[in-house]
């Protein structure tokens, strides 16, 4: 596939994009009284704006002029106060960023159409843990109210440390002693969900958030301080089709479904649900700063974030694969009147003698997240030194049970009728009540009574940084400002693990839930069907069943490992601030070594060892360095015009648990070969060649539009691969045949992950800012900000985990759309403000959890959110300076997620999360 843009259409997208439809990021602005100055600290975002759109924006597009590298900011227009509800939303707004929702939340970022895998996440300049199994963090954690803002670096420097290929995303807080005066902000706001009540849980929720700036001792020590608690309903409609998709056979075949014609794609179930419940989270963000003298300044910051979510989803499930838990001459499942379309995909029909369930999946999440930071910048003599150390550490406790209840006496068999959507909610319309709780039994259906799992996740990384700053030589002089050098040392232990089991009936046997445990009803029928009950099911485990998790059995071993990774990075770098000529230089060129030294520790299953002692022991790593070159140039042109390039060696480390231990384990006793699958502690990282180049022209510092291209040599990728030649030696070294079996061989199949041939990305991104009263006097307060971006790859991997969901045949990039919208029209004037904000991207392939917990590949129809937000701000002059009060509405199109499996005629999921409204108020003084 070409590029999507030719660069005829680029030119005169260029300089339409002053009208175009996108969304531009507000980064700190030029600060009134009370406010932080401008300053070199503070143009790395470390201040927070205190005026409105206008006053970020301006800033926003001073930040971009100043900067060496080529970068994309946010910043919060007031104490505690994102352009939007989650910083996730606010950083997606950004151009040549996307995100994907999780729960009707941006939850992950993609930078320039790369996997969030690609992308590192800072917290004040510092690596930042994550409670997911991977390195992408999970920006849902972060609250909006307590960050200043967010950089993020498309081009690297060889000073950034963490920096990841795709980008690098720097959270940032403020800092006390760059404002003048004490500051006390607190905000309430109340949402609702339009979805409303159901079961348990209501459509309300609240987000209550008060911050304290103050400076002591004449200015010389700064505090603050900020605490943010939120409430969030949970309310979801979805239709879920089973995968995969394939194609049915004829009798013989396994793949039979009788009535059925041969040959058709066919999902072997659907299930309708409506999820329920609510997240609430606590997070405290502070900041003490000393600075007694210019020549020191000490920092210390502290973060903690405890969410909490628990939820049920009561839903209604058929298995449509042909067993319906019958004997022998019992009914079997028939398909009427079956609807096939021409890309031979089944769409409808009417299906007799199916086992329906209703059943209670329930989750329950607890996040955690600390750090801890603390940094002294001070002189000695001409240079300029910093010293910082950080810690974080990240725990995830997730408790999964599930209820399997059935109408009984066994084989209450109902009649289903079926229609698909691939643009809405399929139907499944049910022959039978099954909205009486005394009709359904927790019983021993098809899959079981029940099944439990409880991951936890922990994530510990310590860093130390010693850098320093030194005025350039003599003879450099004339070209270089100075000379930064520096040595930072991460170490990182990350560790899963996984118990699970049958959730077995008690010795009462079959029985209906207690009235007491009895939620009340929830509606399907958005699914064309009628109500179902919902329960405690937590509560109908603890009163009718067992549950006792184990993770000793085999299949349960390898879902444990723990990974070790210690990164030494040095760097040195000389920053540009010279003329040629008559044009302006400025940036910087050096190096970057990383040298890093990986292992993991697991667990596998031999069953060639001696009964009792098949648990084995493994632990294999590596090493390797990295050298990463890089350089920004700013060439400064008269009529503010700046023409940047950039070029750089990228690494991206591998995921988490691609760099695992664990495996599964077995010989062929009928061959004697040796066979395994897991993951790849000997991995080397993503590495790629990055150029950039980037026009902008400012008209001060009220308007400005960009254009931008950059192409990414990806030298080489991380597939999941068989290897047929794997030395197992180790494995089977005493190993002993049993009678009749061949001799055991060495060299087998080992599925993992393993470095493979990379390929080419590149893209355009376009971007502007404008405010209408430029083009005529009497829209003074109304603007637009805007970008798109179009973004191409020659890459294809193949994902054997995913196959299921994505099939076998080679898959484009995951978090790759091929084009990426963002518009924001914004009215601000005598304290009124106003803004619609629209932001889209194209189908791409999602990362999701699957039913195992394990990470796999989706197609995601493109995604098309609307959002508005208006509000007004009491004047010095009135009684009530500094209140405001606001309404903000986000996914007012109650924009759906849907995923595919392959053609879009054959859906999987259909998840509407309703539109979310919010009123509040806010109080500065």
């Amino acid at each position: 596939m070409q590029l999507k843009r030719n660069l005829l259409s680029v030119a005169l997208a260029s300089a339409t994009m002053l009208l175009a439809a996108g969304a531009q990021a507000q980064v700190a602005t030029q600060a009134p009284e009370g406010e932080p100055s401008r300053t070199d600290e503070t143009r790395t975002l470390d201040s927070v704006v205190v005026t409105g759109i206008r006053a970020g924006i301006e800033t926003s597009i001073d930040t971009k002029k100043e900067s060496t590298s080529i970068v994309e900011a946010v910043s919060a227009e007031d104490i505690g106060k994102l352009p939007d509800v989650s910083i996730a939303e606010s950083i997606a707004r950004l151009p040549g960023l996307s995100a994907q929702r999780v729960g009707g939340r941006a939850q992950v970022i993609s930078v320039r159409g790369l996997s969030p895998d690609f992308a590192t996440t800072l917290l004040n300049g510092r690596e930042m843990v994550s409670t997911g199994d991977n390195r992408s963090v999970e920006f849902d954690q972060y609250p909006a109210e307590l960050m200043s803002g967010v950089t993020v670096y498309k081009t690297p420097d060889a000073g950034l440390v963490g920096q990841g290929l795709s980008g690098t995303i720097d959270m940032r807080t403020v800092r006390p002693l760059d404002y003048d005066k004490p500051i006390v902000a607190v905000s309430g706001r109340y949402q609702r969900n339009s979805l409303g009540d159901a079961a348990n849980a209501d459509g309300d929720g609240n987000r209550i958030n008060a911050s304290y700036i103050g400076q002591f001792m004449d200015r010389t020590l700064g505090f603050s301080i900020g605490y943010s608690h939120t409430e969030l309903p949970i309310q979801e409609n979805q239709v879920g089709l089973y995968e995969p998709w394939s194609a049915t056979t004829g009798p013989d075949g396994d793949r039979f479904r009788n009535g059925v014609p041969e040959g058709t794609f066919f999902a072997d179930g659907i299930k309708a649900l409506r999820r329920t419940g609510e997240i609430e989270r606590d997070a405290v963000m502070a900041t003490l700063q000393y600075r007694p003298s210019n020549n020191w300044t000490s920092t210390l910051d502290l973060f903690h974030t405890k969410a909490d979510q628990e939820d049920t989803a009561n839903q209604f499930e058929v298995n449509l694969s042909g067993y319906n838990g019958g004997g022998e001459g019992d009914p079997v499942v028939v398909f009427l009147n079956p609807q096939v379309n021409g890309n031979g995909s089944f769409t409808g029909g009417t299906a007799v003698n199916v086992y329906p369930l209703v059943r209670g999946m329930y989750r329950k999440r607890e996040d955690k997240i600390d750090a801890f930071g603390w940094a002294n910048d001070f002189n000695v003599g001409d240079v300029r030194m910093k010293a910082d150390i950080g810690w974080s550490r990240a725990e995830r406790e997730e408790l999964l049970l599930e209820n399997n209840t059935q109408q009984v006496p066994r084989l209450q068999l109902d009649t289903l009728g079926l229609a698909y959507n691939s643009d809405g909610f399929s139907w499944l319309v049910p022959g039978r009540d099954y909205s009486n709780p005394e009709t359904l039994f927790l019983t021993d259906t098809i899959y079981g009574s029940g099944y439990g799992k409880v991951p936890r996740v922990e994530d510990e990384l310590k860093t130390y940084t010693l850098a320093a700053s030194i005025p350039a030589p003599a003879f450099a002089s004339g070209f270089l400002s100075d000379i930064d050098v520096g040595l930072n040392y991460a170490d990182r232990e990350k560790q899963k693990t996984q118990p699970e089991g049958n959730i077995r009936l008690g010795a009462q046997g079959d029985t209906a839930i207690g009235r007491d445990l009895q939620y009340g009803l929830v509606n399907l029928g958005f699914a064309g069907m009628g109500s179902i009950p919902a329960w405690n099911v937590p509560a109908a485990v603890s009163r009718y069943m067992s549950f006792e998790p184990v993770d000793n059995l085999s299949y349960l071993i390898p879902k444990a490992w723990t990974v070790d990774e210690k990164l030494t990075t040095g760097y040195i770098k000389g920053n540009i601030d010279t003329d040629w000529g008559s044009v302006g230089v400025r940036g910087n060129i050096g190096v970057q070594i990383q040298h890093a030294d990986q292992s993991s520790r697991a667990n596998f299953w031999d069953s060639t060892q001696p009964a009792g002692s098949e648990v084995q022991p493994y632990e294999n790593g590596k090493t390797y360095t990295d050298y990463l070159p890089s350089m920004n140039l700013a060439f400064l042109f008269p009529h503010d015009q700046t023409l940047r390039v950039a070029l750089a060696r990228q690494v991206a480390r591998p995921r988490v648990d691609q760099l695992r231990a664990s495996l599964e384990f077995g010989v062929d006793t009928s061959t004697g070969r040796p066979g395994a699958s897991g993951g790849n502690p000997e991995l080397d990282p993503w590495r790629a060649n990055a150029f950039d180049i980037s026009y902008e022209k400012y008209f001060g510092t009220k308007a400005y539009v960009a254009a931008a291209y950059f192409y990414k040599d990806l030298r080489s990728y991380i597939y999941t691969q068989t290897n047929d030649n794997y030395d197992f030696s180790a494995f089977v070294a005493d190993y002993v045949p049993g009678p009749n079996e061949p001799p055991t061989q060495t060299i087998g199949n080992f599925t993992a992950p393993y470095n493979g041939q990379g390929g080419k990305l590149q893209g355009i991104e376009l971007s502007a800012s404008l405010p209408l009263d430029m083009l005529w006097a009497p829209l003074e307060g109304f603007g637009i900000v805007a970008s798109a971006s179009f973004t191409d790859s020659d890459i294809e991997i193949l994902d054997p985990e995913s196959a299921s969901s994505v099939g076998t045949d080679p898959i484009s990039l995951p978090g790759l759309s091929d084009e990426v919208y963002n518009f924001t029209a914004y009215y601000e004037r005598a304290g009124f403000e106003a803004r619609v904000s629209q932001r889209k991207r194209s189908d791409f392939i999602g990362e999701i959890g699957n039913f195992d917990g394990n990470r796999t590949l989706r197609y995601v129809v493109g995604e098309d959110q609307l959002d508005a937000q208006i509000s007004y701000s009491f004047g010095e002059a009135s009684s009530l300076a500094g209140l405001t009060l606001l309404f903000e509405a986000s996914n007012l199109t109650n924009s759906p997620y849907q995923t595919y499996a392959g053609t879009k005629d054959r859906p999987l999921e259909y998840i509407e999360w309703g539109r979310t409204y919010l009123v509040g108020v806010n109080y500065k003084f």
